[in-house]
Order: C-alpha cells, then structure tokens, then sequence
C-alpha cells in the first residue's frame, strides 16, 4: 500500500503523454481481454485524446476499477463462506424443532400414523368446503325430487349398471313398465305417458347420479391425502368416518325408496309415499355429512393460521381468551341453539313427509284457535293398540299425525327463532362476551341472526301459499343455511384441547430455540468479517 502512494504523483506528471501509447481504443475497454493471475496483456498502442481531469483518465479509472473489483471479490468470497458457516450452525440449532409443525409429514421410508404430519395442508380444507357445498346442493336437489314426487320413479337400485339412463326406446320403455307396476303408477299416475315419466325419471336420476359423483369425490381424495401425508392422524380418522357416512347414506337412500314401493307399508287407499321416518333418517344423514365436512374444513384453516401465521404467544393468549369462563355461557347457549335448528329441520322433514303443510294454511291460528282440537291432536286413529290403554297413543300422534307434526314444528321453529335472537342479544349486550369472542364469531353470529330471519319468511310463505314448489325448495336451502351460520360460530368460539397443546409445544420450541441461538451468537458474531476497504479513491 505504500509503494502504491509514493508511485501516484509521478504517474499523475506521466500519464498525459503516454496516454496515447499505453491504451487501447474505446471499444476495447468494454470488452478487456482475461487477465491472468502473473502478467496482463500486452496493451495496443492507439492515440486516445487528452482528458480535462486526471481521474477520468482511462488509466486511473481502469487502476481505480481493478483494484476495487478485486478487494469486493475476494470480500464477497470470504463472506459468502462465512454465511455459508454461519448457515450450517444456525440449521444445527434447528435440528431438535425443525420438522415439528410442518405439513410434509415425517421422512420415514413406511407408512403408520405416526408418520403422518401434525397439521393439515390447506388443499384439504378447500377440498372439504367444496365437498361440502355439492353435498349442500345435493339437499335441495333431493328437496326438489320429493316435492315433484319424482323420487319413485326409478323402482331398482343399481349402483354401477344404474349409472347410465336409458339409451334406446326399448330400454325406456322396460323402465316405463316397472314403474306403472308400482303403486304410485296405479294409484296416483294412472294417466302418465311415456313423456311425462321420462320427466319425473331424469329428475331422480340426477339425484342419484349426484350421490354417485359426491361419493367419488370423497374416497378417492381422502385415499390421496392420506397416502401422501398431507392430513394429520384426527383429520384422517374424521375423513374416513366421513366417507364412511356417506357410503351408508347410498343404502338408507334406496331404503328409503323401497318403503313407497310396497303397499304393506301404507294404508289402503292412502296417498304412496315414502316412509317419514327413513326420510328423516336420510335427511338427518346428509345434514350430518354436510356438517362434519364444514367443521374439519374451517378447523384446518384455524389451525393453520394459529400455528403457522401467528406468533405463538399471540396464539397461546388468543385460545386462552376463548377457552376462559366469560365465554362458557355463551359456548353452551350457541351449542343448544345449533341443536335446536338440527331438531327443526329433523321435524320439518316429518312435515315433509306427511305433506302437512297443505293443512291449516294459515298462521298464527289453526282453524278457529291458535291449536287444533285436543281430540284432534290426540286421535286414537293413529294408535296400532286396539285396546286401551293405548300406550303409543303419545309418541305415534305426534310423529304420524299431520295436525300434531305441523304444531311441533311451528313451535320448534318459534322456539328456535327466539333462541337466536336471544342468543344475538347476549352477544352485544354482555361486555365481557362482546370483548372476548372474535370478529369473525361477531360476523357469524349476525349472518345467522339475518338467515333465520329469511328462514321464516320463506316457511310463513310456504305455508300460507299452499306448498308452491320454488318456495318450498328455498324454504329447505334456509334450514341448512341458518345450521351453516350456527356451525361457523359455533367453530369460532370453540378450541379443541389438542391445538391448545400444540400451540403451547410451539411456543415452548420457539422459546428453546431462541436460547440456543442466544448461546451461541458470539461464536457467529467472530465467523463474520469486518467490512471491506472497497477501494483506494
């Protein structure tokens, strides 16, 4: 460095005049040949002007530029290295925590349920509400098949051969007459043509189709994401319980079907029709699968935003907050609220099935009083004991009696729309449930607040306007609207104990972690080197 500063005043005298020796042309300075780590190349002599300024000589720049480029050279060589160093301890540190809540899954070379990883990836989730909305479509498309009573059309179950409709005149017509052999055909659609059956036929095929497409869509997913690892082990065993649901939801389908095909399951002379109670039974089924689909789906996303987007001391506080004894009251009155909508909707399906809501068109009252005549409501017709004392003369009457079931379900759903308004009014009105449950709890439990309220307009005009058909689908579509509100409060003001713990061993890892980087920051701190002298000028 000394040599340099003594050799700079006579290269400063000599540089004008030897400019023109010691320098090549213009376009050669962009473009300078490799120079090798011994000796530089031998310069061609080309006249070059003289410049104002000394320090924009050529020479001096190009002095200026090479010695810069090989002090930041052999800088960022040596501090590459040493974050390379640096790299390789930090990912020491990590070994005992790494891996503990990601969504990989673990590198061993078999498959177990131990393998499987600690949170779900977030294509499952979206994978469960989607699943979840063509089940929701599935339910007012089935609504739809037994308000046209299109249902019975189809009088064999075949769940692979049955895929595709009839495809020839003779194939309809074989179809055509096994249904005119059941007793909907004799008793109630003497008259039907080939035409009109083929109506009410793809109506019931569609819906059995949907059921084929929404069981695919279901087991092959889930064989999926649980051979690659990308759902943890409660999720893989609420997948399988799902799909197993809906694989017996197919056999109380045609279970259901098969009770209005036979005429000893009704009386004589009575309207053919399904049995209410398998109706129940499969309208309960689907509510039951549409449910555990939305409530894994919104608690993978929970999951994932506590213990991957969160710090974990915020998370910790946040679940401590929601698990704590301020909330508890409105936690148990939003589970029996949701109970109360799901016994609403079971004993709307008893209406359904016994088509009463085409009596007592009216509302409040029915007939001269707000209630039928006890006589009415408590009829010995019902009873199957001949004698008295007719022991299910209760239970009978109120689920085969369609003056009773209409009065059961106008006081469900007074009670259940009550509920909800009560349970809106605790929300806002307790100062400590309105500082403790979230936003998003607040935005669900108004949208509930606002479906119910729809929900009984939809019911009053379907009942007022004698069952029309587009009132009545929509007034089926609201019921599992209001349950998709009470389940999404229900998921925001609810923590399991398992993401409570996960997320305490988070913070525990973090913590740890940050004790060892702590311990071992000063011998990182001397693997860094001083920054670099960047050049002479």
């Amino acid at each position: 460095m000394a040599t340099s500063s003594s050799l700079t005043p006579l290269l400063r005298r000599a540089a004008p005049r030897l400019s023109k020796y010691l320098f090549p042309p213009r376009q050669c300075l962009h473009h300078p040949p490799p120079l090798s780590s011994t000796a530089q190349a031998r310069p061609q002599t080309t006249a070059r002007p003289i410049y104002k300024s000394l320090r924009k000589t050529p020479f001096l720049q190009a002095f200026r530029s090479q010695s810069t480029a090989a002090t930041a050279s052999s800088s960022q060589s040596a501090l590459s290295e040493t974050v390379w160093r640096g790299k390789t301890r930090l990912n020491t540190l990590l070994d005992p925590v790494k891996g503990s809540f990601g969504t990989k899954g673990s590198t061993r070379s078999g498959w177990s349920i131990a393998s499987l990883p600690t949170t779900s990836e977030a294509i499952v989730a979206y994978w469960l509400l989607g699943s979840a909305a063509s089940v929701y479509g599935m339910v007012v498309l089935g609504g739809l098949t037994r308000l046209t009573e299109s249902g019975l059309s189809i009088t064999e179950w075949r769940p692979v051969t049955g895929t595709l409709p009839p495809l020839s005149t003779y194939a309809w017509r074989e179809e055509y007459d096994k249904y005119r052999a059941s007793p909907e055909f004799q008793k109630l659609n003497p008259n039907m043509s080939l035409e009109e059956f083929k109506k009410i036929f793809y109506m019931e095929y569609a819906h059995r189709l949907w059921g084929r497409v929404i069981g695919l869509t279901a087991i092959i997913p889930t064989v999926y994401f649980i051979a690659t690892k990308k759902v943890s082990a409660p999720l893989a065993r609420n997948l399988l319980l799902i799909n197993g649901l809906i694989g017996f939801q197919g056999f109380v389908g045609w279970w259901m079907v098969k009770s209005g095909l036979k005429d000893d399951l009704f009386a004589n002379d009575a309207h053919p029709r399904v049995s209410q109670y398998r109706l129940t039974v499969h309208l309960g089924l689907a509510f039951g699968v549409y449910t555990a689909m939305l409530w894994n789906g919104l608690q993978i996303f929970r999951e994932r935003k506590l213990l991957l987007n969160t710090q974990p001391a915020q998370a910790v506080k946040l679940l401590d907050r929601l698990r704590g004894a301020g909330l508890k009251p409105f936690r148990t009155a939003s589970i029996i609220t949701t109970g109360l909508i799901a016994a609403t909707a079971m004993s709307g399906a008893l209406v359904a099935g016994l088509d009463a809501g085409l009596i007592y068109n009216e509302f409040p009252y029915m007939g001269n009083g707000l209630t039928p005549p006890k006589s009415e409501l408590w009829s010995t017709f019902y009873s199957r004991k001949s004698e008295a004392p007719h022991t299910d003369l209760i239970w009978r009457n109120m689920l085969e009696n369609p003056s009773l079931v209409q009065l059961d379900h106008r006081i469900m759903a007074t009670t259940t729309f009550l509920a909800i308004n009560a349970l809106f009014a605790f929300s806002r009105l307790s100062p400590v449930v309105k500082q403790t449950l979230t936003k998003g709890g607040h935005r669900a439990m108004a949208g509930t607040l606002g479906a119910v309220y729809v929900q009984v307009v939809l019911g009053l005009s379907t009942l007022l306007y004698l069952v029309p058909l587009p009132l009545a689908s929509a007034h089926q579509a609201g019921s599992l609207a209001v349950l998709t509100g009470a389940v999404v409060l229900g998921s925001r003001c609810w923590t399991s104990p398992r993401l409570l713990r996960l997320v305490q061993q988070r913070l525990k890892d973090l913590r740890t972690l940050q004790s060892r980087v702590k311990q071992q920051r000063p011998k990182l701190e001397n693997t860094v080197p001083k920054k670099p002298d960047m050049g002479l000028w």
